[in-house]
């Protein structure tokens, strides 16, 4: 099976979950036009694969794509296994790996739900080297 974007999620402020939408653009050195985590720094785009909400989901959560405050949902590939500076092509784009995990500095409500989260072990972060539209069912391969 070949990797693939689930679900593409915005947000217009920080600290909250992200709302899936029909397709993303995504700018070089940007990351997501619209989305309050996009900016000249190195997490532009966050990642979580859907097998990761699937963990949660399977502890009694009612989840999925964007309730983890990723950009990008993908299935068919596992994302924190993947070295920093891999490059992903997702779709028209090309992303380059900058971060495994996060530090979550305010426990979230997942957390005091299930007294765990996935996103701060298995999310991934990532800047954008090539820019375009991503949209569900785009290709996710791993070039370099």
């Amino acid at each position: 099976m070949t990797a693939q974007i689930v679900a593409v999620c915005i947000s217009e402020k920080k600290g909250e979950r992200k709302t899936p939408v029909a397709s993303v653009e995504l700018r070089i050195e940007h990351g997501l036009i619209g989305d309050a985590h996009a900016g000249d720094w190195h997490r532009q785009v966050s990642l979580l694969a859907h097998e990761s909400i699937e963990k949660m989901q399977a502890m009694g959560l009612d989840v999925d794509s964007g309730d983890f405050a990723e950009n990008l949902t993908t299935r068919g590939i596992e994302l924190f296994t993947l070295p920093i500076g891999t490059r992903l092509k997702v779709g028209v784009t090309l992303l380059e790996v900058t971060q495994i995990g996060k530090e979550c500095h305010a426990r979230c409500n997942i957390f005091y739900q299930a007294g765990d989260c996935v996103m701060p072990k298995e999310g991934i972060f990532a800047r954008v080297i090539s820019g375009g539209t991503v949209q569900a069912g785009d290709s996710v391969l791993i070039v370099a």
